[in-house]
């Protein structure tokens, strides 16, 4: 997933940027208020976490212009503040979850993943020809058997399998699974690729991953 975190604290930013990064999500930091809502609006996020206490616009403030901009995106709310009517506050503001500092990043990443999979109609397990992703535990499978997958394959995968026959460009796989702006000199994803396709397809008589000529790639079960 693609991850917008707007929190002032640089520590606790760090803390959640660091943890979801090497889960494999692409995540961008704000650290204030005023310039959350053109982000929102300038990039396809799928999930955004908001502090309460922001400098400039609070993050209720920053809520309802997200709500007027992209009203299905779902946003967390995270905050110091514990009592029963701040939270009712967020929830009736349009916010999806709400956490309470301290927090444990495990259950942070447990709820962003639930949220991004509320976004959009997405079920649990993927499945294409015999390949099946379960994305809740984010496990793997080609014709029964498991494959492990490093963290940037397994988002990669799950990326083009949500978009499976469609032509995915390097640059938007870029900008969802590693956060960076297009790079045509990087190999980044042509490396990546050739791995799924060691992992995915070597073996099978029908390869699943495939190139599309002066476009990108794309996931396919289908006739080539």
């Amino acid at each position: 997933m693609r991850i917008l975190v707007v929190e002032d604290d640089h520590k606790v930013a760090s803390f959640i940027q660091q943890g979801l990064e090497q889960e494999g999500h692409a995540v961008d930091v704000l650290h204030d208020g005023v310039t959350a809502g053109d982000e929102v609006q300038a990039v396809d996020y799928d999930v955004a976490v908001l502090d309460v206490m922001l400098p400039g616009r609070s993050g209720f403030q920053v809520l309802r212009d997200i709500r007027a901009r992209k009203a299905l995106l779902p946003v967390l709310m995270l905050t110091a503040k514990s009592s029963v009517e701040d939270r009712v506050a967020g929830l009736d503001g349009g916010a999806d979850d709400y956490m309470v500092k301290p927090f444990a990043l495990a259950e942070l990443s447990a709820r962003l993943r639930a949220l991004g999979r509320r976004g959009v109609p997405h079920e649990v397990v993927l499945r294409l020809a015999d390949l099946e992703v379960d994305t809740l535990h984010r496990t793997v499978r080609r014709d029964g058997h498991l494959v492990e997958l490093k963290p940037k394959e397994y988002a990669l995968l799950e990326f083009l399998l949500r978009n499976s026959d469609r032509p995915v460009t390097r640059s938007l796989i870029i900008e969802h699974v590693w956060n960076i702006h297009f790079d045509s000199v990087s190999n980044v994803v042509e490396v990546h690729i050739n791995s799924l396709r060691r992992k995915i397809d070597r073996g099978f008589a029908v390869p699943l991953i495939r190139t599309i000529r002066g476009v990108g790639y794309m996931l396919s079960g289908g006739p080539a």
